[in-house]
C-alpha cells in the first residue's frame, strides 16, 4: 500500500511541478531556484528542454547521495526521472497564460511547491538542489523547507543581470511561494503524534463517565489511578468511627474504676 500511495505521489507531484513551470513561469520568464531555475534558464537563452538539462546536471548530486546515503539515492532517482519527463512533456502548456506577471509568480509557486513538497512527503524528490537539501536536511537535522528556499534564492539572486530587476523581484515571489507550500505538504505522508491527556485526571475521568453513561465504569487501572472508590471510602469512614466510639466506652470504664 505504501509503494502504491508513493508511486501516485511521484506522478501527480510531477505533473503539479510540471503545470507550474510551463504554465505560469516560462510565458513570463520568471525564476525558479534549483535544478527547474537552471533548467529555465537553458530554455530562456538555448533553447533546450528543461527536463534533460535537470537531469544532466542532477547527475553529480547523486553521485555523491549514492556513496553516503544509498536508501535516499534509491527512494530518489525515479522522483527526477519522472518530475523531468512531465516538465518536457506538459512544454505546450506555455501557450495557454492569461494571467498577470505576478499571480503567475505566485500560482506557479505554490503548484510547484505543492508538487515538490508532495514528493518530499513520501522520501523522493525531483533532483537536483532538491535532493541535495533533503540529504543535508537528513544528516543535520534541518528543515528541508529552508535548505530548499536559501538554495533557491541564490540561484535566482544570480540570475539577476539576466532576467531584469522586476522578474528578479516576481520570482523571489515564486520561491517564497515554493517554500511555504513545501512546507505544508511535506508532513503530509508522517504519522501523526498520539494525543496526549492535558489537566488532572479526575476531570478526564469524569468526561469519560459522562460519555460513557452511569451503567459503565472505568478500567481497574484508571480506577486505581484516581484512588478508592465512593463505597470504599465510605467504609473506611464508618471503621475509624467505630475505633473512636471504642476507644471513649474504655475510656469511661476506666474512669469508674479509679473511682
Amino acid at each position: 500500500m505504501y509503494w502504491l500511495q508513493k508511486s501516485m505521489a511521484i506522478i501527480v507531484g510531477s505533473v503539479l511541478v510540471a503545470i507550474g513551470v510551463n504554465l505560469f513561469l516560462v510565458p513570463h520568464r520568471l525564476m525558479d531556484g534549483g535544478m527547474i531555475g537552471i533548467g529555465l534558464l537553458a530554455t530562456y537563452y538555448m533553447q533546450w528542454p528543461p527536463g534533460m538539462v535537470m537531469m544532466g546536471v542532477s547527475i553529480p548530486v547523486y553521485v555523491l547521495v549514492f556513496f553516503y546515503d544509498r536508501r535516499l539515492f534509491f527512494h530518489s532517482f525515479h522522483g527526477m526521472l519522472i518530475s523531468s519527463f512531465f516538465i518536457d512533456v506538459l512544454s505546450d502548456l506555455r501557450g495557454f497564460n492569461s494571467w498577470s506577471t505576478s499571480a503567475s509568480a505566485v500560482t506557479g509557486g505554490v503548484l510547484i511547491g505543492m508538487g515538490v513538497g508532495l514528493m518530499l512527503a513520501f522520501d523522493t524528490n525531483t533532483g537536483g538542489t532538491d535532493l541535495l537539501a533533503q540529504f543535508l536536511a537528513r544528516r543535520f537535522n534541518m528543515s528541508v523547507a529552508l535548505l530548499i528556499l536559501a538554495i533557491d534564492g541564490l540561484i535566482v539572486l544570480c540570475s539577476l543581470h539576466t532576467i531584469g530587476l522586476e522578474r528578479t523581484v516576481f520570482s523571489l515571489v515564486t520561491i517564497i511561494a515554493v517554500a511555504a507550500t513545501t512546507h505544508m505538504f511535506s508532513g503530509l505522508g508522517r504519522q501523526q503524534p498520539p494525543y496526549t491527556i492535558i489537566g488532572p485526571l479526575h476531570t478526564w475521568q469524569a468526561g469519560t463517565r459522562e460519555k460513557r453513561g452511569p451503567g459503565l465504569s472505568l478500567s481497574p487501572i484508571a480506577q486505581r489511578k484516581s484512588g478508592p472508590s465512593e463505597p470504599v471510602r465510605a467504609k473506611a469512614a464508618g471503621r475509624s468511627a467505630n475505633r473512636a466510639g471504642e476507644a471513649d466506652i474504655l475510656e469511661k470504664i476506666n474512669r469508674k474504676r479509679m473511682k
